[in-house]
């Protein structure tokens, strides 16, 4: 390990990257500091709470506990990255378009986990949305208008998959 710690590459957000990174730096502080990409945040520094959630290969991770170094190699996503150009993605429509959320601090954590949730389950009902999102919280109490933006997305993504291409 060199005095500035190791390298690592990855892809963050579709794009080639790389960064030096010490063997206690965590992912958060690693999309912070170097990307200034500051939509993951810490908030309870125990992976409880979900404000620091970004997808690593598809999964879901507390990015404030997640090593940085561990991510060499891997795919990682966050909210930023879900948009296309100017256009969000579809949770990230849906949330807007529900109000759902109020002073958005935890709004990326739950875009996050809203995100592969309906690439694991489609069509989730209310349940099984409450269910997936329980490791996340939301101080402002939010949690209605969310299950309302993911069932929303959920039912345009199904819409979206119905027509046919090229219409």
């Amino acid at each position: 390990m060199g005095p500035d710690g190791d390298s690592i590459a990855f892809t963050l957000n579709g794009k080639p990257a790389s960064a030096r990174v010490a063997p206690h730096h965590t992912l958060v502080e690693m999309l912070r500091n170097e990307f200034g990409l500051f939509g993951a945040r810490e908030s309870c520094g125990q992976g409880l709470c979900g404000c620091c959630t970004v997808l690593v290969d598809g999964q879901a991770v507390s990015a404030c506990l997640y090593l940085a170094a561990l991510v060499d190699g891997a795919q990682v996503s966050t909210v930023e990255g879900l948009a296309d150009g100017d256009a969000l993605s579809g949770v990230q429509q849906a949330f807007v378009d529900c109000g759902a959320f109020q002073c958005g601090f935890c709004t990326p954590g739950f875009v996050m986990m809203s995100t592969q949730l309906l690439a694991r389950n489609p069509d989730p009902d209310e349940h099984d949305i409450r269910d997936y999102l329980s490791g996340n919280l939301c101080r402002c109490a939010a949690y209605p208008q969310i299950v309302q933006a993911v069932q929303c997305a959920a039912s345009r993504q199904k819409e979206d998959h119905a027509q046919p291409r090229g219409e």
